[in-house]
């Protein structure tokens, strides 16, 4: 089975700087996208960071220029590299990633960690 797994979380005042790590395991053949999620108390899931398999990226106008996102294919993992934090960035952060399953070829299929709790004062 797979098994997706955030890590990094963590109280950081503003203007410093976290790194979350999500890392997969199991019978993975590959990995196509990997994405950063948050959720903040009493807002909606949003979606913060992209990266595709050929490691282009995208992000929320909200975290351009202070967030990275990153992976590194031989660990199957994605890293998202937080800058300059502001106590709006507050929420679960959530990743998921869409895993080609080893000998289940024909499809990738989404698989979500559990979440990392990132909290900035002010």
């Amino acid at each position: 089975q797979v098994q997706v797994v955030e890590s990094g979380g963590g109280l950081v005042q503003a203007g410093g700087s976290l790194r979350l790590s999500c890392a997969a395991s199991g019978s993975i053949f590959s990995i196509n996208n990997m994405n950063w999620h948050r959720q903040a108390p009493g807002k909606q899931r949003e979606l913060v960071a992209t990266i595709t398999r050929g490691g282009s990226t995208n992000y929320a106008d909200s975290v351009k220029g202070r967030f990275t996102i990153s992976r590194d294919d031989a660990k199957n993992t994605v890293y998202l590299q937080m800058n300059s934090l502001k106590p709006e960035d507050t929420a679960v952060y959530y990743c998921n990633a869409y895993i080609v399953v080893s000998g289940q070829y024909l499809v990738a299929h989404d698989y979500w960690g559990r979440g990392t709790q990132v909290t900035v004062t002010s």
